[in-house]
């Protein structure tokens, strides 16, 4: 068992790992000298530990106790270099365009013709009269640092997080709670999961109800050479078209080859703006989608497919709606050839109706009843499938009217997954505001706008908040009735505060990587101090280049006004930037910092403070970026000497670009000035700059999390369903809910599980 992993994963919920039984703790020893130390370091990095933990410490060897030592150091970057381009940039340096300008003209001419100056180790001339170049860790003009910094501050945080102890029972529960999640997993909790599969045998009653956990599931057993456990996870034909999908482009949902040819070349084109960057992107991806599997593949399949518990005509009705797909790949994996052999008769007869065409389709009868405005066809279609009714809902409200549509829906509500009740409650405000715009994130990752739907315009105002109003209370009705139906002995419920500001995960997921934490898209975090410092750190292990990232904030002022921090614009009200770096050291990466003053934005005005990080110079954000922000009630220091402004005990949030990540820019951050909180959020564009974070869908994303059911509302209804009485301590309570429960999104999705 790998101690490494194991803590890795834990410390995202708040906790270290030990491998002992809890029965064994022993609650009354004293905590040992190497465990003081032990807590003392955690101190310095913003944690102190539970009662629990503290005593199981003293079971732990020095070893182990170095060993989580390490692991923390290297999640929270204690040993990464955080000097950025400017020493003591709290105090601006007064460069500005003339000082670029004349530079530019200084390094043209040279000092042939007269210009005195500094020569910096990048060849470049500093004329006198312009940089102050003692303020500056590397060049000022081309942004290469010649400086790094092997210390960073540590112990300044008003305020420290609690860590407590995982068992290999909590894990294996965390690993448990992962797979029947019933919501897609975000970025964080597939990377746990991939790490925990490697570490625990897949439990013979898991049950994964997520396509997207599955074919992670499925990949990982077939890497293991353990395709047979796989086959439980198939159950239809679209089944093992989305793994083979899967397997080759690493997205899920199914996309026709040339839609995904198509973007390719779009998507390059906008990162990296020459045509031939987007042609070549093109030939890539075909050359990825090229269809060659090996004899041990080809029988792999054909095994799945022979093993489908469905009827020859179900399944190739599931086939049909991919069906050019699968002539190429019943093709490509030789299934023709296989279904000849003995045993393979249900594949054979399988082939047999597909090609035959010797079915109806369900879509097709739908498709006619509608052409045919044929409610009443429609809609018992419809109830046949509860899961896509509820995907078409809203339209069909318009088109056949709210009251027949809802009526046929409330039949078979209850049948559908609560996760997508869950969504119609949170979409309905927005589908049916003809003002509003709404957005999608598809599965290559950039943000689109929808336009309203056209049909709204036939009805008034009143009748489209009619609409929502019945949409929400068919829904929480539903969901009441769900939680009433659940066996539970407990009269009491403790719902921690802090839960009425995490929305439910429904609907949106991130794709960065938290390493400190679990928090949900959406959670807010209130700001303690008068400082909000954001931080960007990148290059760590890779070799000296130019490799440009940008740290920005743009702060939105009354009547409309803007302010723009970003490497073109130092400083601006309430905000100082640390300086514009776009060359990396060698292997150490490198920083850069915004440090935000409540005052200032106070005194101004300011509205709000959007967060962004932005790849310059290369076509997505580098990987193992890190982005985040610091906050403390005690004031953070920034050194005069190598401008570092780094404490990891100060860290409020931070998140990792994963491998494979195609963003541009993102969206991370948004501070509300006037409520003293920041809401973590992640919305990908495809712009060079800030500038290309389009404010109405940044509002609109806002405005999407805001309107959504938060957790502590969703537990006020299954209070009110069982009858439990709220209570105000959570040790005083029969069920309690608590921030850390929290921590574990897939653990918060039981609740959808009625």
């Amino acid at each position: 068992m790998n101690n490494k992993t194991l803590t890795r994963v834990a410390l995202r919920y708040r906790a270290v790992f030990l491998d002992i039984n809890r029965e064994n703790i022993n609650m009354k020893s004293e905590a040992s000298v190497p465990v003081m130390a032990f807590v003392t370091r955690l101190k310095e990095n913003g944690f102190c530990v539970s009662e629990e933990l503290l005593h199981a410490l003293n079971a732990a060897p020095a070893d182990r106790l170095a060993e989580i030592t390490e692991c923390i150091n290297d999640v929270m970057g204690v040993k990464l270099n955080w000097a950025p381009l400017v020493k003591g940039w709290n105090v601006p340096t007064g460069e500005s365009l003339a000082d670029h300008l004349i530079t530019w003209i200084a390094n043209i001419f040279g000092k042939e013709a007269g210009f005195k100056g500094t020569t910096l180790p990048c060849g470049h001339l500093i004329p006198e009269g312009t940089f102050p170049i003692e303020r500056y860790n590397g060049c000022p003009f081309c942004g290469t640092p010649f400086e790094t910094a092997d210390f960073v501050y540590k112990g300044q945080a008003s305020k420290l997080k609690e860590l407590r102890l995982f068992t290999i029972e909590d894990m294996k529960h965390v690993f448990a709670s992962l797979l029947a999640s019933t919501t897609p997993l975000d970025g964080t909790q597939k990377d746990s999961l991939e790490q925990l599969l490697r570490e625990f045998s897949l439990p013979e009653d898991a049950n994964i109800t997520m396509k997207e956990t599955a074919m992670l599931v499925i990949k990982l057993l077939v890497e293991q050479n353990k395709a047979d456990e796989a086959s439980k996870l198939l159950k239809t034909p679209t089944d093992v078209l989305r793994y083979l999908w899967y397997e080759k482009t690493g997205y899920v949902q199914i996309i026709e080859p040339k839609t995904l040819v198509a973007h390719a070349r779009k998507l390059y084109f906008h990162m990296w703006g020459p045509l031939d960057r987007g042609a070549d992107a093109a030939k890539d991806m075909k050359k990825k989608l090229m269809l060659k599997y090996d004899r041990k593949a080809c029988l792999r399949v054909a095994l799945w497919l022979n093993a489908i518990p469905l009827t020859a005509r179900q399944a190739a009705e599931n086939m049909n709606p991919k069906r050019g797909m699968w002539v190429r790949m019943i093709r490509a994996l030789r299934l023709g050839e296989y279904s000849r052999k003995n045993g393979f008769d249900h594949l054979a007869e399988i082939l047999d109706v597909f090609y035959k065409q010797d079915y109806s389709t369900w879509q097709g009868r739908v498709d006619k009843a509608r052409s045919e405005n044929d409610a009443d066809m429609t809609l018992a279609l419809l109830k046949e499938r509860p899961g896509l009714f509820a995907r078409c809902l809203f339209a069909s409200m318009l088109r056949f009217g709210s009251d027949k549509v809802l009526a046929a829906f409330e039949e078979i509500a209850d049948k559908m997954p609560a996760r997508l009740l869950l969504s119609l409650g949170n979409a309905a405000e927005a589908y049916f505001d003809p003002k509003e715009v709404r957005l999608a994130r598809p599965i290559t990752g950039v943000t689109h706008q929808i336009e309203p739907n056209k049909l709204l315009a036939l009805y008034d105002d009143e009748a489209r908040k009619a609409m929502t109003g019945a949409v929400n209370d068919l829904y929480k009705a539903s969901m009441a009735r769900r939680f009433a139906i659940q066996q539970t002995e407990a009269k009491t419920i403790f719902i921690d505060p802090a839960l009425y500001n995490i929305p439910v995960s429904v609907g949106d997921r991130s794709a960065t990587i938290q390493d400190a934490s679990c928090a949900l898209m959406g959670t807010h975090f209130p700001v303690e101090g008068d400082a909000v410092r954001l931080f960007l750190q990148w290059g760590k292990g890779l070799h000296a280049q130019h490799l440009d990232m940008d740290l920005s904030a743009r702060v939105t002022l009354p009547n409309g006004q803007i302010a723009e921090c970003a490497y073109y614009n130092l400083t601006c009200v309430g905000a100082k930037h640390s300086g514009d770096i776009r060359s990396i050291p060698e292997m150490v990466g490198t920083a850069e910092y915004i440090e935000l003053s409540l005052p200032e934005l106070e005194a101004a005005g300011a509205v709000y403070v959007t967060f962004t990080c932005n790849a310059y110079s290369t076509g997505a954000l580098s990987p193992n970026l890190v982005v985040g922000w610091m906050d403390s009630a005690n004031s953070m220091i920034i050194s005069e000497e190598k401008g570092v402004a780094y404490d990891p005990s100060c860290v409020q949030h931070m998140v990792r670009i994963s491998e494979g990540n195609l963003s541009k820019g993102l969206v991370f951050g948004v501070f509300y000035v006037a409520k003293r909180e920041i809401i973590w959020l992640e919305m990908p564009f495809t712009a060079q700059t800030m500038r290309g974070a389009n404010s109405e869908s940044i509002e609109a994303l806002l405005h999407k999390l805001e309107s959504k059911l938060s957790i502590g509302e969703l537990l006020d209804m299954k209070a009110k369903a069982q009858s439990l009485t709220s209570v105000e301590n959570a040790e005083e309570a029969d069920e309690a809910y608590t921030y850390e429960w929290a921590l574990n999104p897939a653990e918060v999705t039981k609740l959808l599980n009625g």
